[in-house]
């Protein structure tokens, strides 16, 4: 199934120059829902993670279905603020600006092997401080899975020595 056929780009959003690629279209059927969380898990499956972690919001829609399908605990990362027990926090720069996630301090076990992902991945900002956040807690980064990758900007890189893996790779905006 050609996944990117759900993805709709719009133009100057959420500011001028960027093109948000907006989801919704795949979530709202049922095929292409299906087909991205079994090749998300197709790529997952390899790595047996322990957790999956995800920021919100975009993250949770997928995350936690994907750690489901995969038979794992599920790491809610919020903005700060959002979550009633104790908390470690990790910063980082989006291509429009900066941000912050936290997680609860006993979410992710030391040791554990700790999926990252997120619906999108552009400058690298945002999974970054997930595999922070993972690591800052004992966690063992094992990879990095994506729905889709902006190829043309610099977050696969900003995530060495971590793997990516992404179901559809924009090579142009």
């Amino acid at each position: 199934m050609d996944l990117r056929a759900f993805i709709r780009d719009i133009p100057d959003f959420p500011e001028p120059g960027i093109v948000f690629r907006d989801i919704t279209p795949l979530l709202a059927d049922a095929g292409a829902l299906d087909a991205a969380l079994e090749g998300l898990a197709a790529i997952a499956r390899p790595l047996k993670p322990d957790v999956v972690i995800a920021a919100e919001a975009r993250g949770f829609l997928l995350g936690a279905a994907l750690a489901r399908e995969l038979g794992a605990g599920f790491v809610l990362a919020r903005k700060p603020g959002k979550l009633p027990h104790d908390t470690t926090s990790a910063e980082y720069a989006l291509e429009y600006g900066t941000d912050a996630l936290e997680v609860h301090t006993d979410a992710i076990a030391p040791g554990s092997r700790v999926l990252v992902h997120d619906d999108l991945l552009a400058t690298g900002g945002t999974a970054g401080a997930l595999c922070a956040l993972a690591e800052q807690l004992g966690g063992e980064v094992v990879g990095c899975a994506f729905l889709i990758e902006l190829g043309f900007l610099p977050g696969r890189a900003a995530l060495a020595p971590h793997a990516v893996h992404s179901l559809i790779v924009d090579a142009g905006e």
